[in-house]
């Protein structure tokens, strides 16, 4: 997705993906959502995770999808980005350099996987705090209909 284009002037531009694509590339949102994205504590999780729905929420009241879409991405990055620290204490999952141009690989490309951690439970409490928050958006109806309809109507 192209940073350049302001997608909320231009929604046909947004592509509905699966996961978290996009999520540091579609603007305003990024610059909207991003800040309002904290995991290292269940307090900031639960803080996070409110702010990520309510405006998710507000986004929906006004029928913007793609802020919708958007805000549901960060509540899931919360819940990945938590789990993957629960479980690696460096959040770092893999062995090795990290590729000088990672663009369009996956993670692990020739490195050997790290073995995981004995669990942080303070980072699991705040993934399972974002990952409550992420069920409801995903399964909201409000969100399921205009997302339907947007892939309907933009592809």
């Amino acid at each position: 997705m192209d940073p350049e284009v302001d997608h909320r002037a231009h929604p046909e531009a947004y592509r509905v993906a699966r996961g978290e694509q996009g999520v540091f590339g579609v603007e305003p949102y990024k610059s909207e959502l991003l800040p309002l994205w904290r995991f290292a504590t269940p307090e900031q999780a639960t803080e996070s995770s409110e702010a990520l729905r309510k405006a998710f929420e507000d986004y929906l009241a006004a029928g913007d999808l793609v802020g919708a879409d958007m805000a549901r991405k960060y509540l899931q990055m919360g819940y990945t980005r938590a789990r993957r620290y629960a479980r690696h204490r460096g959040g770092r999952k893999y062995d090795g350099p990290v590729p000088a141009d990672r663009k369009g690989q996956s993670g692990a490309h020739g490195r050997t996987e790290l073995p995981p951690d004995p669990e942080d439970p303070v980072k699991a409490e705040s993934a399972r705090i974002f990952k409550a928050a992420w069920d409801a958006a995903a399964a909201d109806e409000t969100y399921q209909r205009l997302k339907a309809e947007h892939v309907e109507k933009h592809g």
